[in-house]
């Protein structure tokens, strides 16, 4: 696969700049960064939950949309910057306990829109959710 990636961002600079948003108070962590995708943990926990004790399905939203943003920015020149156009979630599977590890890789990277499919799994690795981010880019 061909490396898609423009900006540099080590696995340790996302996580410093995501500290002090919503991917921080959920503890989201950036995990690896290879050529065409990038996956990051979110715990299951207080944080996370809806009342009934599993993953709220709100939560894999927002790790998926955070993982997908995140790509589509690395993806693009410093003239650039893109948002979140629609995001679909399915939730295939409950989570009560442990993490959840997200993997973002690109569908489609044209000049105006992106595709980013997001597939979250258990600590099994059974697939619990499978989202896909559709992003707009915008020049500034």
């Amino acid at each position: 696969m061909v490396k898609i990636w423009k900006k540099e961002f080590t696995i340790k600079d996302l996580n410093l700049f995501t500290k002090e948003s919503i991917v921080g108070h959920v503890g989201i962590e950036f995990l690896e960064k290879g050529d065409d995708f990038i996956s990051a943990t979110m715990p299951v926990d207080k944080r996370t939950m809806q009342p009934l004790g599993i993953l709220h399905g709100g939560a894999s939203v927002v790790l998926a949309e955070t993982l997908g943003s995140t790509a589509s920015h690395m993806t693009l020149e410093d003239s650039e910057y893109s948002v979140g156009l629609e995001i679909k979630a399915n939730h295939l599977k409950s989570v009560t306990k442990g993490q959840v590890k997200g993997v973002v890789k690109p569908v489609h990277m044209g000049k105006t829109t992106q595709v980013w499919d997001i597939s979250i799994e258990n600590e099994k690795n059974e697939l619990i959710c499978i989202s896909r981010l559709t992003m707009m880019v915008l020049r500034t």
